[in-house]
């Protein structure tokens, strides 16, 4: 994965909760970075491995609006992304990371 400004914010934002599942528009808010950017970004960190994908089951949220596809870490992710934020502590490019993501 190349180490951009975008895809680190993402990661961390992914990192905050690495167990959580991760709705886009609201990672796209956290990392802040617009739609266009988030979503194709996402789909490379399904193909890789990095990253599963599901959708809400309809007991979970009834008739008040359609199911939201969500994003899970796999562990082959969650590696791989704790090394991508080690590496962006020591790149000037990457620092402060936000939200404090380990």
């Amino acid at each position: 994965m190349r180490k951009t400004h975008a895809s680190v914010n993402v990661v961390g934002a992914l990192m905050e909760d690495p167990l959580g599942r991760h709705w886009g528009y609201e990672l796209g808010k956290r990392a802040r970075v617009r739609s266009g950017v988030l979503y194709p970004m996402l789909h490379r960190m399904l193909d890789e491995g990095l990253l599963e994908d599901g959708w809400e089951e309809p007991s979970e949220i009834g008739d008040q609006r359609p199911a939201r596809r969500y994003y899970r870490l796999t562990g082959q992710g969650e590696v791989a992304f704790r090394q991508i934020l080690r590496d962006a502590r020591h790149d000037p490019r990457f620092v402060p990371l936000p939200g404090g993501a380990t």
